[in-house]
């Protein structure tokens, strides 16, 4: 089966949260189990473009809203373990920051009228498309109702949601960026009086998946105003949890940590890692060390870590670390606990992909008080690496993550509050202080098995069914 994965971010070429990790794992993953799975996204200015060799395969002269645009493809050679195409739109893609520009509406639906313009001219072309969060949600309907883009209408499309938070809504006065299209299928485009890309996915792709079970139930009654839409389109929906890339992310070959280790050296390796951390930040390594990485935002529970970890640091011994940006009013009152707690507590705001890694290794806890969390990865790469996650239970945290005393190994909590995480703090605390459970329970964690081959062959199982459908449709239609 060939699959095309359309997404806005990929890892390592562009990443920004964790729909990058998944669309730099999934495709090779089905790869490795006899499909043929490639990725196409825009071309930024990253390090890793900057970097990369490659070719043209495809050049066009774009045109939207009167303004012609050059633009092409490019097939970047990698060694990622999947096919990499590049959309290159002169001022438009080929910038250094993948979001927050104000056009970012032209920009995204530019890249995706010219992904189809592309597939137009390949004489074999995708049996499925998977598209990924709303900045690939138009494609579907271009492909249904747009006349140009006619001979795409029977390919199967399937949407993954990776944050509903984010939906790229639009005014209508801008519908010009789109291709021509039959002013009746207009209501497909429409939600609460705006064009609403991720809303227009859910209608219009043949199937919706989210990526944990709990997050599609909990979308159904909250879902920044998509919950009735997703109510009325479940039929179509399911849950897929993410798995994680088990290679980049390896205690043992992790070239980011100070000293490598697997589940029978663990001990000594998370002690080195620990210690290595902890001077590099002037923290005390023989106290419990709890970390949190991720955003600064509302949806991380972010706004609450500065009163979290000043009443956390008042009640308890412990030392912690964060590694994050995101709200400036919260980034300052993060670095002002700085001079409160010298020893104790510190921060790097900003985000390093080898400090991350190695919070993992040295960190004995993972803070991750999520409002939302679709499916996480941190706590992923956290039981990976044998560093306990504290959680709230929302979306994949819930599905992936079980407290110790119900025979699990993480710690969790119902409410994302101040009390909630400070209360957890004070039994992740005790636990570390029981030796020989807390050992045990990391054994416990590095063994579970999160890796990517049960959730490709998941995906694999829900594009061939896709893919039946459109044949039996081609079969009725000959028939006629």
């Amino acid at each position: 089966m060939t699959i095309l994965h359309v997404s806005a971010e990929c890892y390592p070429v562009a990443k920004v949260g964790g729909l990058a990790d998944v669309v730099g794992a999934l495709p090779k993953y089905q790869n490795r189990i006899g499909h043929k799975a490639s990725v196409v996204m825009p071309y930024y200015k990253t390090n890793w473009v900057e970097r990369a060799s490659g070719k043209g395969i495809f050049r066009h002269n774009l045109v939207v809203l009167g303004k012609t645009f050059f633009a092409e493809v490019l097939e970047v050679d990698n060694e990622l373990g999947f096919p990499l195409f590049l959309v290159r739109i002169a001022d438009l893609t080929d910038r250094e920051k993948v979001y927050g520009y104000e056009d970012d509406s032209l920009r995204f639906i530019a890249f995706q009228r010219l992904v189809l313009q592309w597939l137009l001219t390949l004489k074999k072309k995708p049996d499925v498309i998977n598209c990924h969060d709303y900045h690939t949600g138009l494609i579907p309907f271009m492909m249904q109702k747009c006349p140009v883009f006619t001979d795409l209408k029977d390919i199967p499309t399937t949407l993954s949601i990776h944050n509903a938070q984010y939906q790229g809504e639009f005014s209508h006065n801008w519908g010009g960026l789109l291709p021509e299209f039959n002013h009746s299928d207009l209501g497909l485009l429409d939600w609460y009086g705006k064009i609403n890309p991720l809303a227009t996915a859910i209608k219009c792709a043949w199937k919706v998946n989210t990526v944990s079970p709990s997050y599609m139930v909990e979308l159904q009654e909250k879902a920044n105003g998509l919950e009735g839409l997703l109510r009325q389109e479940k039929a179509k929906c399911v849950g897929i949890l993410n798995g994680i890339d088990t290679e980049t992310w390896n205690p043992s070959t992790d070239e980011y940590l100070v000293k490598n280790y697997n589940i029978r050296t663990r001990v000594a390796g998370r002690k080195k890692n620990k210690e290595a951390l902890c001077k590099e930040f002037g923290l005390d390594p023989s106290k419990p060390l709890f970390g949190f990485i991720g955003r600064l935002v509302w949806e991380k529970g972010a706004d609450l870590l500065p009163e979290i970890i000043d009443t956390a640091l008042q009640q308890h011994d412990v030392n912690i670390i964060l590694l994050g940006s995101g709200a400036p009013e919260v980034e300052y009152q993060l670095e002002a606990l700085k001079d409160k707690y010298p020893g104790r507590y510190n921060a790097y705001i900003g985000y390093e992909e080898r400090m991350s890694h190695w919070v993992y290794s040295g960190a004995d806890f993972l803070l991750m008080p999520s409002r939302v969390e679709p499916c996480g990865l941190n706590q992923l790469y956290s039981l990976r690496y044998g560093c306990v996650p504290i959680v709230r239970r929302t979306g994949g945290l819930k599905d992936t993550v079980i407290d110790v005393g119900d025979g699990g190994n993480g710690i969790c909590h119902d409410q994302t509050s101040v009390f909630d995480v400070v209360y957890s703090i004070g039994r992740a605390s005790v636990l570390y202080h029981e030796k020989k459970f807390f050992k045990e329970n990391q054994k416990q964690m590095m063994e579970t098995d999160h890796s990517w081959e049960n959730a490709a062959g998941e995906y694999v199982s829900l594009y061939e069914q896709l893919v039946k459908t459109a044949n039996n449709r081609k079969t009725s239609k000959t028939k006629k």
